[in-house]
């Protein structure tokens, strides 16, 4: 009796242990149900976030889990648990601004961009009107997100077949009625990330060269100094997406090319000017020019006051026969004169005009609209050299999601380039009013167009907001590394940001994009092949042990009390 229970035990044991690769994949299957069409992964950017004196701005999450819905739904429908998809498109600015404004619950929000916005992208096939009208439509948008302190997460996203199929299934969906939720399916979009961290200590850096002048026999006078500056960072409601090709990539080429330019002339003894050249590339431009502000301060003061005047150069990409010359000084002052009649001088000889514009500033006011004005503020002559006719307002037109490559003519850069460089040289070699061309298209002198485009091309794809900027970044590093091709003593400075200003990480991520069924479907699913394998596991089980061995499985075991009996 004992040899045979000890027999029923042992087949018992085998038949549980028969059991476990079945229940194994009958986990598995479980697990599998929803995530069985999982397909499609797509890099979004999300919307910046940041804080002033405290104040939160932008979006305060990132993660998302949750199904997706169109403008197609229902009005008054509950989307506290889904994620909007807005392509730009069919952008409603209206409906974006009552969701912000009136703070009304929204699970999350995925804007879709056109291919013609991705940075690095030169475009073509756009009908330039509605190029234009996109613009002008993601400027209101960017505006409204960027002041905006929004209580759900917002991604950026570029249109491609993925997201356009999915879009159109989804409108399907909503235009009859079906809401994707957990019981009706649909699909479902997962962000899994941390939640935005406070970046610690943001710094800005500054870079400057310098070429110095020639200074005649027994003169032991210090040389004047003309300085050319330029703000490289830029600001945009994706700062992952923030390249700023216009303002200030094109400003940043310019100066380059005009540092190429004269340290041709100023390697021969015969052609160095009596006159020193210090050029800057500065940070924090976006924020009142704060790096500019502690560049000049960080001066010393008796090279601070040899500065006869300064050209700063900011968005000069995108303009067809005008330029505007933004100064401070009443446009009486002599200096302020003979500045904009170098000018026009050259502008007239080179075909295209000039205008002088003159904006007060008030020194009781923190806001710094131009970057001439912290050299004003100083007492030092300066100038602003761009398209735009009057100043962005703070945080905005400074590396916008609009502002790409494809908005950037490089013919435009370079007249700008000759205007600069040739009233420079003008001036200092004392040719004013004359008609001499030193930069001629076929001289050696001339402006190099690949130089112009390959750089313009590297902004072009380099976001640059400055917050986000290490100190040893590779794009700083190559600043830094053209200014040393080109000039003398050329030092970094890092500064660290304003304190009022507060940003934070997590800019990137990537988008999972799942289509999944109904709960009812997959209740369904899951009892067929439950069922399926019970068969399976029955027939097993009675082929290889015997109908005994299968009904004592479900048989109840005898108590403690019948088996001490």
């Amino acid at each position: 009796m004992a040899d045979e229970k000890k027999s029923k035990q042992r087949h018992r044991s085998m038949v549980f242990e028969s059991m476990y690769p079945v229940l194994a994949l009958m986990l598995i299957l479980v697990a599998c149900v929803e995530l069985c069409d999982a397909a499609t992964v797509v890099d979004v950017y999300r919307l910046i976030q940041y804080d002033i004196s405290g104040v939160p701005f932008g979006s305060r999450f990132s993660s998302l889990n949750h199904h997706a819905a169109s403008l197609s739904f229902q009005r008054g429908a509950d989307l506290s648990r889904s994620v909007l998809i807005l392509p730009l498109r069919e952008l409603d600015i209206g409906f974006v601004q009552d969701y912000i404004s009136q703070k009304q619950s929204l699970g999350g929000l995925l804007i879709l961009l056109p291919q013609m916005f991705r940075p690095g992208n030169i475009g073509g096939g756009e009908l330039i009107s509605e190029t234009e009208g996109f613009r002008k439509l993601l400027a209101q948008l960017e505006k409204l997100l960027v002041h905006g302190n929004i209580v759900f997460p917002v991604y950026f996203a570029f249109e491609n077949e993925e997201t356009d199929a999915m879009l159109a299934d989804v409108k399907k969906n909503d235009a009859l009625g079906q809401q994707a939720t957990a019981t009706t399916g649909g699909y479902k979009l997962v962000i899994s990330v941390s939640e935005p961290k406070k970046i610690a200590s943001p710094t800005i850096t500054n870079i400057q060269g310098w070429l110095p002048g020639s200074r005649a026999d027994g003169d032991s006078n210090q040389l004047p100094t003309i300085a050319v500056v330029a703000s490289y960072d830029t600001f945009g409601a994706a700062p992952a997406l923030s390249v700023g090709s216009d303002s200030n990539g094109s400003g940043v080429v310019a100066l380059l090319e005009v540092a190429r330019l004269f340290s041709i002339l100023y390697s021969n003894p015969k052609t160095r000017g009596r006159y020193n050249l210090l050029f800057a590339l500065t940070s924090g431009g976006p924020y009142n020019y704060e790096g500019t502000q502690k560049w000049l301060k960080s001066l010393d003061q008796r090279m601070r006051e040899s500065i006869d005047y300064a050209i700063c150069l900011n968005s000069v990409g995108s303009w067809d026969n005008e330029l505007l010359v933004h100064v401070s000084k009443p446009p009486e002052n002599a200096y302020i004169k003979q500045i904009f009649e170098g000018f026009s001088n050259v502008a007239e000889d080179l075909g295209f005009q000039v205008a002088l514009k003159h904006k007060k500033i008030n020194i009781s006011n923190s806001r710094v609209a131009w970057e001439h004005e912290q050299f004003s503020r100083l007492r030092v002559t300066a100038a602003t050299v761009s398209e735009l006719l009057t100043p962005p307002e703070l945080l905005e037109n400074a590396g916008s999601l609009s502002d790409t490559r494809q908005l950037v003519n490089e013919d435009a850069i370079i007249k700008g380039i000759k205007l600069v460089a040739e009233s420079l040289a003008r001036h200092i070699y004392g040719h004013q009013g004359k008609d001499i061309k030193i930069f001629a298209d076929d001289s050696s002198l001339a402006v190099n167009p690949f130089y112009v485009r390959s750089w313009l091309d590297l902004l072009s794809q380099t976001p640059r907001v400055a917050p986000f900027l290490s100190k040893n970044e590779p794009l700083i590093m190559a600043l830094k590394k053209e200014l040393e091709d080109y000039t003398a003593e050329v030092s970094v400075q890092h500064e660290s940001l304003d304190g009022s200003f507060t940003f934070y990480d997590s800019t990137k991520a990537s988008l999972n994009i799942y289509q999944v069924a109904s709960v009812t479907f997959d209740l369904l699913l899951l009892l067929v092949l439950g069922s399926y394998l019970i068969v399976l596991f029955s027939f097993l089980v009675i082929t290889t042990r015997g109908l005994d061995d299968l009904i004592s499985l479900f048989r109840r075991p005898p108590s403690r009390k019948v088996k001490m009996a």
